[in-house]
């Protein structure tokens, strides 16, 4: 009887915290169940072109909010069907230090040349797009959301082909990747470099000092709500892409990563790595003996292993 009862109380908990991860604004289900409309893009101001592609800084709609982005087209006569797209998910940045124009340069202007339409979001609060930053996007959805409304913006430019669309990602922006990818099969494949893209009990384990000193800590206010992932593993479950990765369908994915990595742990990419072919997906993991976090001693290495991904994929 004292089995049974014990049972009992272990099933009523485990649906308890269920339903926590299920309500949280995290949860995948939830995130799913919203609408990314985007919106027509806007142009704020064109810049210089490029080698052979156009730049301006335009901005679109997320959330009733005014979100700005750089944007590059190729000239020159689209492709049958249009242009293939990338929106482009910069890693963490101070939001207060963020310029629209800045950072990420060389990479934007690789796949530009390349022949792909790239769309940097600068999400919320960062640079000139309105609302407050969010923090990072392993604690809050706001950045994903922005993300995906650049997507669904993507969509209006005339010149892009709407089934061809691909997102890459580095650090922060890793994270944000994987987790639209699972919730949008809109986005075709993606590319991760550096990605804080492990499950939740790693990221606790492996970052347990991000977010802190923040007043506005939404790592802090996660907890409040879920506890620690070893206490509450099914609400963490509910919240996390790594449990969804089945859900790809064949969406490929490419990883890389620097075991030199003193930002984000490289095993949190290992962790991917194996969880997808758990999963039985496509991906390719490229490892980086001593670099850094940002691959500086294999950036064309890197740029032209992206390129010929998104080339074979989109």
């Amino acid at each position: 009887m004292l089995h049974v009862r014990l049972a009992l109380l272990i099933a009523a908990f485990s649906a308890v915290a269920t339903a926590q991860g299920a309500d949280h604004p995290l949860s995948i289900e939830r995130m799913r169940a919203r609408t990314y409309p985007g919106s027509a893009l806007t142009t704020q101001q064109t810049l210089a072109p490029g080698a052979n592609y156009t730049r301006r800084v335009v901005s679109y709609q997320s959330d009733g909010l005014r979100i700005n982005a750089l944007l590059t087209v190729p000239t020159g006569t689209p492709p049958k069907g249009g242009w293939p797209a990338i929106v482009f998910n910069h890693g963490y940045i101070p939001p207060n230090e963020y310029r629209t124009t800045e950072r990420y340069v060389a990479y934007v202007d690789a796949f530009a040349r390349a022949g792909f339409v790239v769309l940097k979001p600068d999400y919320r609060g960062h640079g000139s797009s309105q609302g407050q930053p969010a923090g990072t996007s392993y604690w809050s959805p706001e950045y994903t959301t922005d993300v995906l409304n650049a997507a669904s913006s993507l969509k209006t430019l005339k010149g892009v082909n709407k089934a061809r669309l691909g997102m890459w990602g580095h650090s922060m922006g890793g994270h944000i990747t994987l987790r639209a990818m699972v919730v949008s099969p809109d986005i075709k494949a993606g590319v991760i470099w550096a990605g804080v893209v492990g499950p939740y009990d790693l990221l606790f384990k492996d970052l347990p000092q991000w977010g802190r000193g923040d007043p506005n800590d939404p790592r802090a206010r996660l907890l409040a709500a879920l506890g620690r992932p070893e206490r509450n593993p099914a609400a963490y479950r509910a919240i996390s892409p790594n449990s969804y990765l089945a859900d790809l369908k064949g969406r490929p994915l490419q990883l890389h990563h620097a075991t030199g990595d003193t930002h984000v742990p490289y095993r949190l990419s290992q962790s991917l790595a194996s969880g997808l072919k758990a999963a039985g997906q496509p991906v390719t993991f490229y490892t980086y003996a001593g670099d850094n976090h940002d691959l500086s001693r294999n950036l064309k290495a890197a740029l032209d292993r992206s390129i010929a991904f998104f080339k074979t994929h989109l």
